[in-house]
């Protein structure tokens, strides 16, 4: 079928979920502008991505329809913008709607000036008005009216906006962050947590991994035992709720509600990498099996559904399939009594909660469907309780009941998969892929880790060797920027330490330099979203605190500092403290927002461990210290590996401080310096144990 308008060239799976609007879209671009001056229109901007509830919603009401359509082109150049395909439009305009309104949200609508200046913001907007919110039918001509009439209130308005957001975006380094603003992060988090559901808050609720990976080293640091609390209430009440997929694995988005029962079902790729990482670390520190379980089961889904053949990690599944948000994950008792036999059954519906009744509503009546989101009890082992059936033999009942429901719910309309490759959600994927392959020591996962990798370097490369941003369809496009950078030299770095192949830990060094050169604030401190080069937005902006995920500066500065480590340039490390010196201000204004970012500080306040083990790679004894080191709860550790041998290791050009580091009489040996102070090497892994638990602040 013929396109309506000029999406259909595009490879974004959103902006083709437009192609057939009524709308005349264009895709972001100086046709688009030129467009806008020469037509004298506005700029109707609506940014989106394709799992998107709310932005299907607004599709089906308004883009759809050709009333609506035919307003907005007599009266707009309209613009269609992938906020995943180009994060660096959608991080200006967010902060314009965040600035204008007080919140933000998809779908983000912005009406701008044929130069970009916005005048005004909105998020999800009406077909027809209701009290409180104005609708399409009322908003697009009265935009019309007042630029034909009182247009110079307008410009002047979008002048103002413009700039606010230059202010906002300049900024003052400060004093280097100490212990006092990770502490109070501590406590802004505990007066939020909710000691009976887990999390932070009201609802909706989010995962937020990245202040649970934060309370977790906290409590190393300083045996604050709340903060495992918060940690373990919050895992175990995830795990078991309806916000994990209890049959084909994985985590949705977020919870609608405050015990974790009724998700929004998108599935997204950071998600899963965050999510799985925040359970190994748990792992690691506690030793509870049902973190390690989770873990395995995020990785699996994973690895089963959002992997390309060529190895690379696919972006997102949707909530909504046949035109309904959760359709796919939901039962009623009689399919699952259809599906399984008897006894089966039975077990089913009672371990997963199954009411006749059902327990999810209708979203516009607040009636129950019938429908069940599946989830699990707070009590018991395996979430079940009073159940006279011995651990292995409900161990591989309920695999059985899994796996039947899995078959059968594969027959259903899945959700739409959102197949594009990006690199900074791939980064994430490999940093937790990799940590996984050291945490559980399961080659696969290192494999998956490398493949993807290489994918990543092979083919979202320009012919500078500077990174982009999207591939797909055997086409990658778009500048890198910030996130694609600093994720994926963690997922770098995280993968030598998984394998130690050295051309890892060269390729972090080498992007790490195109970051410097490229996009970091010479003289503030920090790094901007976009490079020095990219094409001309409003301003560049530079973020601290934590969305989804966390910033790029967060990342970045974990990076420098564990590059540092690594290497013995200490120029990396002066680097890393400018960035908590550039963002003082926000981090003491707003700690508890900024747990990425403060997880980088407490590495540089408490410093590190530099563990080099010496040995044959392929050796037993080696093995086994590297393993030890793996099981210990040290996230502020590096490990490099220098190989026995003839000849210089590879490793030693990178790290030339390993050159005498070798081993003592043909046994494996380890270097442990904390703080640029290093002990005797050691053969005895009980003494390497014991020389990491002495150092520990």
């Amino acid at each position: 079928m013929e396109s309506r308008n000029r999406l259909a060239g595009e490879k974004s799976p959103y902006l083709l979920q437009h192609a057939q609007n009524p709308v005349d879209w264009l895709p972001w671009g100086e046709e688009a502008f030129s467009r806008a001056r020469v037509e004298d229109k506005p700029v109707f901007l609506s940014i989106g991505y394709s799992t998107c509830h709310w932005c299907h919603v607004m599709a089906h009401e308004s883009f759809e329809d050709e009333q609506v359509a035919a307003l907005m082109n007599q009266t707009f150049i309209s613009i269609k913008v992938d906020r995943e395909e180009r994060p660096d439009i959608d991080h200006l305009y967010m902060t314009v709607c965040q600035m204008m309104t007080g919140g933000g949200g998809w779908p983000l609508t912005i009406i701008m000036t044929p130069e970009k200046k916005p005048f005004y913001a909105a998020t999800y907007i009406p077909k027809r008005s209701y009290p409180g919110r104005i609708g399409m039918l009322d908003l697009v001509p009265k935009v019309r009216e007042i630029w034909r009439d009182n247009r110079d209130r307008l410009v002047a308005d979008a002048a103002k906006i413009s700039g606010h957001l230059a202010a906002l975006t300049s900024s003052e380094p400060g004093d280097r962050p100490d212990q006092s603003v990770v502490a109070e992060a501590f406590n802004q988090l505990a007066a939020e947590f909710d000691a009976v559901n887990g999390g932070f808050g009201r609802a909706p609720k989010f995962p937020s991994p990245h202040n649970l990976i934060f309370l977790l080293r906290y409590w190393r640091q300083t045996g604050e035992a709340r903060a495992l609390t918060m940690v373990e209430t919050t895992l175990r009440a995830m795990a078991l709720g309806g916000i994990k997929d209890h049959v084909g694995f994985g985590f949705h988005r977020y919870s609608t509600d405050r015990a974790w029962l009724v998700p929004h079902f998108e599935k997204m790729l950071y998600d899963q990498a965050m999510m799985s990482r925040a359970y190994l670390e748990a792992f690691q520190a506690t030793g509870n099996s049902l973190y390690r379980e989770t873990a395995v089961e995020v990785l699996a889904y994973v690895l089963r559904d959002m992997t390309s053949p060529e190895g690379a990690f696919f972006s997102a599944e949707d909530a909504d399939s046949e035109g309904e948000e959760g359709k796919f994950y939901v039962w009623t008792e009689a399919e699952i009594r259809k599906v399984l036999d008897e006894p089966d059954a039975n077990l089913a519906v009672r371990i997963f909660n199954v009411k006749p009744e059902g327990n999810f509503k209708e979203e516009a009546t607040g009636r129950l469907t019938g429908r069940n989101i599946l989830h699990l009890n707070e009590s018991g082992e395996h979430g079940v309780a009073g159940l006279n059936i011995p651990t292995d033999e409900l161990a591989g009942r309920m695999e059985k009941i899994r796996g039947g429901l899995f078959d059968y719910r594969k027959k259903r309309v899945r959700p739409g998969l959102d197949d594009k490759v990006l690199t900074d959600w791939n980064g994430l994927m490999i940093s937790a892929l990799a940590m996984a392959a050291q945490v559980l020591d399961e080659p696969l996962y290192a494999r998956a880790a490398r493949k993807a990798a290489d994918f990543i370097l092979s083919n979202l490369r320009d012919s500078d060797g500077r990174l982009l941003h999207r591939y797909r369809d055997g086409q990658a496009a778009f500048q890198a920027n910030l996130d694609d950078y600093a994720w994926l030299i963690m997922g770098l770095l995280d993968l030598y330490e998984a394998l130690f192949e050295v051309r890892y830990l060269e390729t972090a060094l080498e992007l790490n330099r195109d970051l410097t050169a490229h996009f970091r604030d010479e003289k503030a401190g920090g790094f901007y979203f976009t490079p020095d080069d990219a094409p001309f937005l409003l301003a560049r902006i530079k973020k601290s605190y934590d969305g989804a995920i966390p910033s790029g500066n967060s990342a970045a500065m974990m990076n420098l500092m564990r590059l540092a480590r690594m290497t013995g340039d200490q120029s990396l490390e002066a680097k890393a403290v400018e960035i908590g010196r550039a963002f003082a201000g926000e981090l003491r204004q707003t700690p508890s927002v900024h747990t990425g970012l403060l997880t980088a500080v407490m590495f540089d306040i408490w410093g590190s461990f530099e563990a080099v083990i010496s040995g044959n790679p392929e050796a037993q004894d080696t093995q086994d210290m590297i393993n030890a080191l793996r099981r210990q709860y040290t996230p502020d550790k590096v490990v490099l590996l220098r190989p026995d041998g003839e000849g210089e290791p590879d490793i030693v050009r990178v790290a030339e401080f390993t050159r005498n580091q070798v081993s003592l009489n043909g046994r494996a040996t380890a270097y442990i310096c904390r703080n640029r102070a290093c002990n005797r090497p050691v053969t005895d892994i009980d003494e390497m144990i014991g020389l990491i638990r002495a150092g520990k602040s």
